[in-house]
């Protein structure tokens, strides 16, 4: 051993340097390893929950996402979009939402968590086709009604609440998905509230 002086200074600089650059290479493998908890895009398009940011959704504004393989709609109804579903009830099939495919936050009036969200998978219950969403033109399909989905394969009609109307090929209404609202302008698709 030597016996020369022991440089404090030195060596506090190596011990300090030491954990930094240990601390940088912790933190740089614990990044990847974090973001494998993460669904693979493959496990989303199984079924993991999807987030839906709908801060820029304009009123009358559809947006669509994909939750399961499936277009979900995400649609801001504006007032007067509203007050049109109201005068069409007696055309419906199941205006109230009654049949046992319906989740209990589809059992409203506006079949949805907020009058003026509505989410919806975009599939016709007919045969899988996928309607198209008239705003201002759905009046030529059913009258006093500016507003709705056309399925153009079968002529099957939905209202702004995704209800089927009578006489045409769609035996039920859209399917409404389990989904949530985290805040104001997020919404999680496959999700929920209350239930794990």
């Amino acid at each position: 051993m030597s016996n020369a002086p022991v440089d404090n200074g030195r060596r506090r600089f190596l011990t300090i340097a030491t954990s930094v650059v240990g601390g940088v290479g912790a933190a740089g493998a614990a990044v990847p390893f974090i973001a494998s908890w993460n669904p693979s895009e493959r496990a989303k398009s199984a079924g993991a929950p999807v987030e839906v940011d709908i801060s820029k959704l304009e009123p009358g504004q559809l947006i669509r996402v994909e939750w399961r393989g499936k277009p979900v709609w995400v649609i801001s109804r504006t007032p007067k979009m509203l007050e049109q579903m109201k005068a069409h009830e007696d055309q419906l099939r199941d205006p109230a939402s009654e049949e046992p495919q319906q989740l209990d936050s589809a059992k409203n009036p506006y079949r949805s968590k907020r009058p003026e969200i509505f989410v919806a998978v975009g599939i016709c219950t007919h045969l899988g086709c996928s309607p198209s969403f008239l705003q201002g033109g759905f009046g030529e399909k059913v009258e006093g009604t500016e507003d709705g989905f056309f399925c153009p394969c079968h002529g099957s009609k939905f209202d702004m609440a995704g209800r089927v109307f009578q006489s045409v090929p769609a035996p039920l209404n859209l399917e409404v998905p389990p989904y949530t609202f985290i805040d104001d302008t997020t919404i999680i698709v496959g999700e929920e509230e209350g239930v794990a």
